[in-house]
């Protein structure tokens, strides 16, 4: 019996010690507030977090920037006025660059190779006008000073835009690969600023050739038999003509008129960036600029091949200002009838007798 409640004894011992070290070994109770950890500490002289601005789409904290998809195309908060200034991509430059560098650069090119082709092949296999009587040594006044000071004005001051144009538009294909990137950039550089400031001469330009010529371009029905004919370029027999044919008139409207005002606003759309007008409408002015202008060297190069070398006696006028009287008889009868009448007076104002010869 004293065995027994020995046993039992150590048995209760031995329980109460398992107790208490399951007990110490156990959480705290839920009462006794965890230990607190240690606050961060900022940086010395580190700035504090600053506040987000209004309709702000930044994550707070220092370099968080908002996922790339969410800031992409759409619009978003931005510290400088301005239009476009709160987008981070443009989508409508990949557009330009697809068609700048396709159809219009192909076609446009194509255009410019096509025109002289022609002109050359229509030189060898007709040649040029020549007069069907002989030079009288009579002069005729054909154009003043004011007329000759705006044309040349307007041509030599195109042949500079015109070489710039075909340099930054297609130069990189045909000009870099033998210049080499180095000198072409350089050229190019040139070009451009030439361009810039050119540009504004040249819309001049065409105002002051638009307000002196325009008088003597208006259509009339001997234009239009003059087009149905071609001037009688198949035929050899030249048609009755004013001052200016149907074909110089068409030449007036379509260059001088509608390429010329297409090639003006699209300019200064681009030269003038601080009109707070939109990048894509000064993509979209680009290629107005670029489709206008090739355009314009196309049909530029069928008018001085007529004034030149196609045909006899038509540089002259514009260099010098006057005509011989078989020339001006021959190619603008109806003019050459008025001016001889009387009926219209000489471009610088002198009025001739009537009957002189």
């Amino acid at each position: 019996m004293k065995v027994f409640r020995l046993c039992s004894g150590v048995c209760a011992a031995l329980a109460a010690c398992l107790v208490t070290v399951a007990f110490a070994q156990a959480p705290a109770a839920s009462t006794v507030a965890p230990e607190a950890k240690p606050a961060e500490v900022a940086p010395a002289g580190a700035k504090a977090v600053p506040a987000l601005p209004a309709k702000s789409t930044a994550a707070p904290g220092w370099n968080v920037p908002p996922k790339w998809d969410d800031v992409q195309l759409k619009p978003q908060y931005a510290s400088v006025p301005g239009r476009e200034t709160n987008v981070l991509e443009q989508d409508s430059g990949q557009w330009w660059r697809t068609v700048r560098n396709g159809p219009v650069t192909f076609y446009g090119g194509v255009l410019l190779l096509v025109a002289p082709a022609f002109l050359l092949l229509f030189y060898f296999v007709k040649g040029p006008f020549k007069l069907h009587s002989p030079l009288t040594g009579k002069m005729m006044e054909r154009f003043n000073s004011l007329e000759r000071t705006a044309h040349w004005t307007m041509a030599l001051s195109f042949v500079v835009l015109a070489v710039s144009g075909i340099m930054m538009l297609f130069g990189k294909y045909f000009l870099m690969p033998v210049l080499g990137a180095s000198l072409f950039a350089a050229l190019t550089t040139i070009g451009k600023n030439l361009h810039n400031f050119v540009g504004p001469l040249f819309m001049f330009s065409l105002v002051v050739s638009f307000v002196v010529f325009v008088k003597d371009n208006f259509m009339s029905g001997n234009d239009f038999a003059w087009l149905a004919k071609f001037g009688g370029l198949l035929s050899g027999n030249h048609m009755p003509a004013g001052r200016f044919n149907g074909g110089e008139k068409i030449w007036f409207w379509l260059a001088i008129v509608i390429f010329g005002i297409v090639i003006s606003a699209s300019g200064l759309i681009m030269l003038f960036p601080n009109w707070n007008q939109t990048r894509e409408l000064m993509a979209e002015a680009n290629l107005f600029h670029a489709v206008a202008g090739v355009c314009f060297m196309a049909a530029t190069l069928a008018h001085i091949y007529i004034g030149t070398i196609g045909t006899e006696g038509a540089y002259q006028g514009m260099r010098e200002g006057f005509v011989d009287e078989a020339w001006a008889k021959e190619h603008h009868s109806l003019w050459y009838d008025e001016v001889k009448s009387g009926k219209r007076a000489a471009p610088s104002g002198a009025q001739p007798a009537t009957g002189d010869d």
